[in-house]
């Protein structure tokens, strides 16, 4: 499984990285909107984390062209990020998120555990 993580905390990303490591996925980092656009562009991936709160292009505008993109608009995305107000919830998952996360809410076991439970319900093929 590959997994792209727009990211801009460069810790957060490493840790995610060897967490996801951990149960033999693949996952990219990326530091800004522009570049993880570009990257879930030039790339296929299985599922992409996607932080809300980007140096650039912010996380929601990066999801609305996520799904409007013939290329990514299957990829399921799950939103990682620490705005919990009902608002940008409930506008996550109206521009297509799958699945909306709050970081200081979940373990990085958890937030893999949750990127494994939507990969399953997708029919994709998940290895623990």
């Amino acid at each position: 499984m590959r997994v792209a993580l727009i990211e801009d905390e460069e810790v957060l990303r490493d840790l995610y990285k060897k967490e996801f490591q951990s149960v033999g996925y693949v996952l990219d980092g990326f530091a800004n909107g522009e570049e993880g656009l570009a990257g879930v562009k030039q790339n296929k991936y299985d599922v992409i984390l996607l932080d809300l709160m980007l140096p650039g292009i912010d996380g929601l505008e990066i999801l609305k062209q996520i799904k409007q993109d013939d290329k990514t608009k299957n990829t399921p995305v799950i939103i990682l990020t620490n705005l919990g107000q009902d608002e940008v919830i409930r506008q996550g998952f109206n521009l297509g998120a799958e699945g909306y996360l709050i970081k200081s809410s979940n373990s990085f076991k958890e937030v893999v555990e949750e990127v494994q439970n939507i990969l399953n319900k997708k029919g994709r093929t998940v290895i623990s």
